[in-house]
């Protein structure tokens, strides 16, 4: 999920020791980062989450568990690239926050309060349907504790607790948000201090086919067989962004559509976002059938009966590394709808939404690809799956 508004920004990480880990069969070569402490750095092996499926209509968020406090409390986030912050409900968001689990700080030996309170806006939700205003949003108070994720625990780790959020988040079955930004910030950035290879890869899966994972510290090669193609980190910063020349639509592309662009990748979001001019271009290419739904600004649909017999295939181009050919990354003619508008189930949603401030693919098109995200080497690599 991508976030718009940030009141109070904290420091990421205050120190780290020696931590546990289990064997795993998980291995690829990372470029390391500058470490965040002075301290002698120890190796930490490649770690594995088993993720699951929030599956509404089409799939929107793949969550696994993490723990914060001593002794432990466990809390399921979703590990999400389009933020960089570790958010968590705590016992003062009470009936707002009443599906989720609530950390209890007074039960956490190692719960230090921050003392700091904001509010976050997301640009883009959970689900598929387009934010309006301030309908996505979460008050926060800042901590710090001891944070382990894949079994590989790290002291101090500063966070932040849910004290309110929007009715939007409340039927979520997963309770908090993992930010995984294209910097190393918070538990990342102390389990790299440790000596974990700065990467990790994502394997996401239909909801019947199960299996999804995060691998920490490396990629899991048993999930796929062709050589991952990298493409370079189009900006410095913290959110992962890779470089564009040109989108085609079943083969075909415009003018609107080949040019230059700048493309977010966020595995908080479940669809695709453009703006106006590039999503009707894209459209067009699909069906003359498929127009804005007034309902649901932002959004387009078209007769459900139509779908099974629409070729929709979407091929985005990337820049390749240094010294490689640019590549194609394909959503498929099946993810063309995400399901029937609530308003109007005749009529389905495509995955297409409007979005003049952000130029974005989320789970729509990573459920087909391995993606392994290089925050050392400011480089996102990828190799198609089975699925």
């Amino acid at each position: 999920m991508r976030t718009t508004t940030t009141v109070t920004a904290l420091a990421a990480l205050a120190g780290v020791n020696a931590v546990r880990h289990s064997d795993n069969k998980v291995s690829l070569a990372a470029r390391k980062i500058a470490p965040v402490s002075r301290r002698a750095r120890l190796a930490v092996s490649a770690s594995e989450v088993p993720l699951l499926d929030y599956f509404n209509g089409t799939d929107l968020q793949w969550f696994g568990d993490i723990t914060v406090g001593t002794p432990p409390q466990t809390f399921s986030v979703v590990f999400d690239t389009g933020s960089t912050t570790l958010e968590i409900p705590g016992t003062a968001c009470g009936k707002a926050c009443s599906n989720q689990r609530q950390f209890n700080s007074s039960r956490s030996s190692t719960f230090v309060d921050g003392g700091r309170t904001s509010t976050i806006t997301f640009g883009t939700g959970v689900g598929v349907d387009p934010v309006i205003g301030n309908n996505w949003q979460l008050s926060l108070r800042s901590a710090t504790d001891t944070v382990a994720v894949g079994g590989i625990s790290i002291p101090r780790i500063s966070f932040f607790q849910i004290t309110n959020q929007t009715p939007t988040f409340l039927p979520d079955p997963f309770d908090g948000i993992m930010g995984m930004g294209a910097t190393a910030q918070g538990w990342f950035a102390g389990a790299i201090a440790q000596g974990l290879p700065s990467m990790f890869g994502m394997f996401f899966t239909h909801q019947n086919e199960g299996g999804a994972e995060l691998t920490l510290g490396g990629a899991d090669t048993t999930k796929f067989t062709q050589p991952l193609k990298f493409s370079p980190q189009a900006s410095t910063g913290s959110t992962w962004q890779l470089t564009s020349p040109g989108i085609f639509v079943n083969g075909k592309t415009s003018s609107t559509l080949n040019v230059r662009r700048t493309i977010i990748f966020d595995s908080g979001t479940s669809n695709i976002l453009f703006p106006q001019a590039t999503a009707n271009a894209m459209h067009a290419l699909i069906s003359p059938n498929i127009t804005a739904n007034a309902a649901e600004p932002g959004t387009f649909g078209l007769p459900c009966s139509q779908i099974a017999s629409l070729p929709a295939v979407i091929d985005i181009t990337f820049a390749g590394a240094a010294g490689q050919p640019a590549f194609n990354l394909t959503i498929p003619s099946s993810e063309l709808s995400v399901g029937p508008f609530k308003s109007n189930p005749s009529q389905c949603q495509t995955l297409i939404n409007v979005s003049e401030g952000f130029t974005l693919v989320g789970a729509s098109l990573l459920k087909h690809y391995y993606s392994v995200w290089d925050v050392g080497g400011r480089r996102l690599g990828f190799s198609p799956t089975a699925f």
